[in-house]
């Protein structure tokens, strides 16, 4: 990754500072981090596109259909599946959803918004690893933390959850 060997020490600098990084140190290299993340071409493409989405007349008014069509499922689904509307109202939600991801500028805003997510988890996992290997780090595919005790994985550290 590009944006990182400016921002983090490397192995020679830490070997002849072994000095702990000061706090304010560290968050100065998160904020300067931030800032070339806000500054990168995948930013911009998501913030574009968000903006296209907003001022996109025919998204706003699938996006107001879909909130009514998820509240009227939830009410169905207070009941549960064996609610009489619960198949329709969810059908309802899903169509409406399809609709509104036919749309180009929700599409290319996905878009945007996945390469964003992938560059922040990628950095993310960088940082993490660089402190440790059992430090968990949320994966954007699966919505839950990867690495670590969690994860299934051999960190080691008696806490049970690795085999």
């Amino acid at each position: 990754m590009a944006v990182l060997p400016d921002l983090l020490p490397t192995s020679e600098s830490v070997a002849a500072d072994p000095a702990p990084a000061d706090f304010t140190e560290l968050l100065e290299g998160a904020y300067a981090l931030g800032e070339m993340i806000k500054r990168s071409a995948l930013a911009d493409d998501y913030v574009y596109w968000k903006r296209q989405v907003e001022q996109d007349p025919e998204a706003g008014r699938l996006k107001v259909q879909l909130a009514k069509a998820k509240e009227r499922f939830e009410e169905c689904e207070r009941f549960g599946r064996f609610h009489p509307d619960y198949n329709e109202a969810l059908d309802r939600v899903y169509a409406v959803q399809a609709e509104l991801d036919r749309l180009e500028s929700v599409r290319r805003y996905k878009i945007a918004e996945s390469g964003l997510d992938q560059l922040l988890y990628e950095i993310s996992s960088t940082l993490a690893s660089a402190v440790s290997d059992s430090v968990k780090v949320p994966d954007p595919v699966r919505g839950e933390a990867s690495g670590g005790c969690g994860s299934g994985g051999a960190c080691s550290c008696g806490g049970g959850g690795c085999g």
